[in-house]
């Protein structure tokens, strides 16, 4: 079994931030900010050997995962944020998958998290909401809840992306639209960017000349959902790969649903010989990462099952997963 940890580009720490844009297939940019980073750490040989490095040259590399393209600086799940994750040299680029009202995949990090990362609240659409806007009262904080559930694909197409947040103090809309964290930027988000279905995000990592590792979301909404079963969830996106021609050597179908796995390995063995299982366990009760006793399912029967990659949480020095 390989384990892997799923690598992204947020871990680059937006490494574009570059005025001039790059075309398709040009030279691979990382912008400034690697620079930056450097300057500021101690002296030392560590210093010393990324200072070396900071001219290049730089190539694109598998080892390199934009994870929802470069959200650090653009809007996740656009094409504008998946551009800039390949021109920083992203060899493999992530759509996650959910579904709309209409049963048509669409890339969003969850299925409810449009009312953070769309204008969805400040549109006609905001009725849709499954919790409407509600402003910051005394004590309790602004809620909303905003599903692609309750959106079809082309009501979907309708919508903007903005960097992922939300002001939970905010008394106006407009207000809990405008959250973004001061260690990130709207620098590359005055202009509104541009929503992907999942098979339009298959065309363009294709174009740009990267591999695939999409994640098959858990909905929000019980399963079946209007006749939709969590297998025919499961299955369209590989169909979707299938209809674009994509061989399966390239790409990495990811789920934390086990299940969705085993009916990849099962059901697409092609697709399902590198599906990678990421692990949710973390927060189980009794799971103790650093004792194999208390992995259930163990690490053997999970290869017995035909599972080869998977990919536990990053775990920093504070104990925090990610």
């Amino acid at each position: 079994m390989t384990l892997i940890r799923t690598l992204s580009l947020t871990a680059l720490a937006t490494t574009l931030a570059t005025g001039a844009i790059a075309a398709e297939g040009a030279s691979i940019q990382l912008g400034p900010r690697p620079a930056y980073l450097i300057d500021r750490m101690p002296e030392g040989p560590l210093k010393d050997k990324l200072a070396s490095c900071a001219a290049g040259p730089f190539r694109t590399s598998d080892f390199s995962i934009g994870h929802r393209g470069a959200p650090l600086q653009f809007p996740e799940h656009t094409v504008e944020s998946n551009r800039a994750a390949a021109r920083m040299g992203a060899g493999i680029l992530e759509c996650d998958v959910t579904f709309t009202a209409d049963k048509e995949l669409v890339c969003r990090h969850a299925q409810n998290d449009l009312h953070t990362t769309t204008n969805i609240l400040a549109s006609d659409l905001a009725e849709t909401c499954v919790t409407p806007f509600a402003p910051a009262n005394g004590d309790d904080a602004a809620a909303a809840e905003c599903r692609t559930s309750e959106i079809t694909l082309a009501q979907f197409k309708t919508l903007t992306g903005k960097m992922d947040a939300a002001d939970k103090s905010a008394t106006t809309v407009e207000g809990y639209l405008n959250g973004t964290a001061n260690w990130r930027t709207d620098l590359y988000s005055v202009e509104d960017g541009t929503l992907m279905t999942h098979a339009e995000s298959i065309e363009l990592f294709k174009s740009l000349g990267a591999k695939f590792t999409p994640e098959l979301k858990s909905p929000s909404v019980e399963m079946p959902f209007d006749g939709f079963s969590q297998a025919d969830y499961a299955q369209k996106m590989i169909d979707e790969y299938k209809a674009a021609g994509i061989p399966a050597s390239d790409v990495w179908a990811q789920s934390f649903n086990l299940e969705d796995v085993k009916y990849w390995i099962e059901n697409e063995p092609e697709f399902g010989a590198q599906a990678v299982y990421l692990d949710g366990r973390y927060n189980v009760d009794g799971f103790d990462y650093m004792n194999p006793e208390t992995f259930a399912p163990s690490m053997q029967e999970l290869a017995d099952m035909g599972v080869k990659y998977i990919a536990p949480p990053f775990v920093d020095a504070g104990d925090n997963r990610w």
